[in-house]
């Protein structure tokens, strides 16, 4: 079993990178998190989840201990294949996930291209119990058990023609410093603020 790979990035896109451990190019899957640390040409250290299948013997590298934590634990579950993990790690931080999972939030689980609902909801009933260390202790759950009001208040913005991204980043830090707001006054608050 292969844990960990040290050498040269020889090729790197989002998705994939060649790693030269002394003359030998190891293919290896890898989340967009794990692609912005690296650079080409560059050395680097992996740890790796290797996953032996009958048609092929595949390698997945991380850039940290706790995303490796992360893969593994999303693909343990039922119907969630590497693929799919990697996306997840892509899409959201391991904060966002672990929080997301700790506060129902199968929403923003499905943000990840190719999640539905029914593996969002096997995701959190799944893991619930195993992604408390990932989560930050400072954030507030309840913050994000809001985020229907979020959701909400975002899409009665888009109607006024504010843009999500412009609204979004507002809507958090004034959800983390009032977890209990209204949607309507999470909008006030928001048109204020811009």
């Amino acid at each position: 079993m292969i844990f960990s790979l040290q050498g040269t990035v020889q090729e790197l896109t989002p998705t994939y990178a060649v790693i030269n451990v002394q003359g030998v190019g190891y293919y290896v899957g890898i989340s967009l998190m794990t692609s912005q640390t690296l650079a080409l040409n560059r050395e680097t250290f992996l740890f790796i989840q290797q996953i032996i299948r009958e048609d092929a013997h595949l390698l997945f590298g991380f850039n940290t201990r706790a995303e490796k934590e992360m893969f593994n634990l999303l693909i343990s579950v039922n119907g969630v294949g590497a693929v799919s993990a990697l996306i997840l790690l892509s899409t959201l931080s391991l904060d966002e996930i672990a929080l997301a999972i700790l506060s129902k939030n199968s929403a923003l689980i499905q943000k990840a291209k190719g999640l539905g609902v029914k593996t969002a909801e096997r995701i959190i009933v799944d893991l619930k119990d195993k992604v408390q260390k990932f989560s930050n202790p400072d954030e507030n759950i309840s913050t994000y058990a809001n985020n229907k009001v979020k959701e909400e208040s975002l899409s009665a913005l888009e109607v006024l023609g504010i843009p999500k991204r412009m609204s979004e980043k507002l809507a958090d830090r004034i959800i983390k410093q009032n977890p209990d707001i209204t949607i309507e006054e999470l909008v006030k608050q928001i048109l204020k603020n811009i």
